[in-house]
């Protein structure tokens, strides 16, 4: 394991982008977003391919690499770099936790495309797991994968009390209380007339208890949860349940109004599976204002925490001008 202290211009990876660093610093002094979004993202890759060894042509490995190394926007990733930047967490460490959460990620979506799940037959632009592998080795690779993510936690270098919480919060968010019981949740409600109350409830089960455990990890990494940090941790709470529940109202959205190319997977499925989302109860233009209003609230949440926090800024103005660009106002 990495050991010794980390330099200051390397917390968030800034060093990494040598002689680039100064040409690629906004008025603030701060980082560009396009600038260390990308630049994270590459280095999350880089420990993915890394922690996944293809040392042998086992097709198992193979199917591994292929869910998690092929496309992706890597936002959880991204939302963890982003709260270690407030928290001055190393980057090397934030790197290891943000692949960590990628190969949980990748999991849920590898089980949520099988047959018996959503039934999905493309992912991120690629045929999915099961269709290349087939569906038993699809449902190894998320096995497979949700180990090698606690296995990555629990090698981490950092204090023993930091990597307990760490694998914690990743568990918590993928138990029946997060993840596994928002798409049971999911999977109940297909084909009934149910109220925009419990669409949101699994919605924030399903899909935004891992982007909560991607932000709340990026400062866990370092910070304990205790009586003086409260404050930290109650405002990256209210950030990410309405960031999180603004990036699945726009995937609702998108399901009704983009194509294939944009949305890396088949349009219109909601619909065809009978499955209620925020778009098929509110509308397309109302489900709309309300992620507005949600990345609104979440910029809100943040903004007592001050400049520190420009990075989680930044990636909810990604958000949003990615809705105006793919759904725009009719």
């Amino acid at each position: 394991m990495q050991t010794g202290s980390t330099p200051q211009n390397d917390r968030t990876g800034d060093s990494a982008l040598g002689e680039l660093g100064a040409q690629a610093r906004g008025a603030s002094g701060g980082l560009l977003p396009e600038i260390w979004m990308q630049d994270g993202a590459k280095r999350v890759e880089h420990v993915l391919a890394r922690l996944l060894r293809a040392e042998h042509e086992a097709e198992l490995m193979a199917a591994m690499r292929y869910a998690t190394l092929h496309g992706g926007k890597r936002n959880r990733a991204l939302l963890c770099l982003a709260a270690g930047a407030l928290a001055d967490t190393p980057a090397h460490m934030l790197d290891d936790v943000g692949a960590a959460i990628e190969m949980m990620h990748a999991c849920t979506l590898v089980h949520d495309d099988l047959p018996a799940m959503d039934d999905d037959v493309l992912r991120r632009g690629l045929p999915t797991v099961h269709v290349k592998f087939g569906e038993a080795t699809a449902i190894l690779v998320g096995d497979a994968l949700q180990a090698h993510a606690f296995l990555t936690l629990a090698s981490l270098d950092a204090p023993g009390d930091n990597r307990i919480a760490l694998v914690r919060e990743l568990a918590q968010a993928v138990s029946a209380e997060g993840a596994a019981g928002g798409q049971a949740m999911d999977l109940s409600l297909v084909g009934k007339h149910v109220e925009l109350d419990k669409i949101v409830e699994m919605h924030r089960m399903k899909s935004g208890a891992l982007v909560r455990a991607s932000v709340r990890m990026g400062a866990l990494c370092v910070i304990a949860e205790d009586v003086a940090h409260a404050a930290l941790y109650c405002a990256l709470d209210h950030y990410s349940a309405c960031f999180g529940l603004a990036l699945q109202v726009i995937d609702d959205i998108l399901d009704v109004t983009a194509d294939t190319a944009t949305l890396g997977k088949t349009p219109g499925k909601d619909a065809a599976a009978q499955k209620p989302t925020c778009a098929s109860i509110m509308g397309v233009q109302a489900a709309r204002q309300f992620a507005l209003d949600l990345l609104r609230d979440a910029g809100e949440a943040i903004a007592p925490l001050g400049p520190r926090t420009e990075r989680l800024a930044q990636l909810l103005q990604r958000a949003n001008a990615y809705l105006f660009r793919h759904a725009p106002c009719a």
